[in-house]
């Protein structure tokens, strides 16, 4: 719900995986990261869930995340 509420287009992105974060922190949840390999099917899952509703693929996509570690940036 936050990009609606958000007046900026760019940021929208950053500002809700911030936001998706801190409510995994309170939760008792690791800090997740997006990998960047899998950055399609990221926003696929978003897709799904903009488009047509399905927040299924979302929240498996995050599920499958949470808790990883993510791999050094080399």
């Amino acid at each position: 719900m936050f990009v609606y509420i958000h007046p900026y287009l760019d940021g929208n992105g950053r500002m809700g995986r911030f936001l998706m974060n801190l409510m995994f922190a309170v939760g008792g949840y690791a800090w997740t990261v997006v990998p960047v390999q899998q950055r399609a099917a990221y926003m696929e899952a978003l897709e799904q869930a903009s488009a047509f509703h399905d927040i299924g693929p979302f929240t498996d996509f995050l599920a499958g995340l949470v808790g990883q570690v993510p791999s050094p940036a080399v």
